[in-house]
């Protein structure tokens, strides 16, 4: 199958854009009340791109190492999402998670295991969302966090591979009071794409039919 095969049109991106964004403001929501304080997001940026250059655009925006928590799903279509950080940000966001009471030592020890739970809140909120929408459901593995670079997180061929093309959904978001920012990507590949498709025609068929 081709990228143009894949490739979504006009009315398939702006739907998914719209299912996106519900399921992330459903998650920035839980993110509220995790920390107590507003979330901003920036609209979807939805491409479809090889793995180099979703390691790229991620590496173009921080040049400091990051941290990600990564989920992989599975269903009528499959990929993996992250929640990414500067690493320098992690811990500012392990302080407002754990409501900023504990000493430097604690938020150290604590910091796995409050990003793991984190970015289990943020994807599961958001991938349940998308799937929900598209009235099919999703399996998703226990979160798993990782550090490095955008090739490592984007498992990136080091001998110059180009790795596979994927659907590279890209939301920043920021928390107003701290500094704290953040990335949310999602990787599909070509036959998870196909399906994707075919999801997204089904959805705009049943909006169609409703607003008939």
């Amino acid at each position: 199958m081709t990228p143009e095969q894949v490739e979504l049109s006009e009315l398939e991106r702006d739907a998914l854009t719209e299912i996106v964004n519900i399921g992330v403001s459903r998650a920035a929501s839980s993110l509220r009340k995790m920390i107590g304080d507003q979330v901003l997001l920036s609209v979807p940026s939805i491409e479809v791109v090889s793995q180099s250059r979703a390691a790229r655009l991620i590496s173009e925006r921080e040049v400091v190492d990051l941290v990600a928590v990564r989920q992989d799903f599975s269903g009528p279509f499959s990929g993996r999402a992250l929640l990414i950080f500067p690493e320098t940000n992690s811990l500012e966001l392990v302080r407002a998670v754990t409501g900023g009471e504990l000493s430097a030592e604690e938020v150290l020890e604590m910091e796995h295991e409050a990003l793991a739970e984190t970015g289990n809140v943020i994807l599961n909120s958001c991938l349940a969302t998308m799937a929900n929408m598209l009235r099919r459901s999703l399996t998703m593995t226990i979160p798993e966090v990782l550090r490095g670079n955008g090739a490592m997180l984007f498992e990136v061929d080091e001998r110059g591979g180009n790795g596979g093309l994927v659907l590279f959904l890209y939301i920043d978001f920021a928390v107003r009071m701290r500094d704290i920012r953040g990335y949310i990507a999602m990787l599909m590949d070509i036959p998870s794409l196909a399906t994707l498709k075919e999801l997204l025609d089904e959805f705009i068929a049943g909006v169609v039919g409703d607003d008939a």
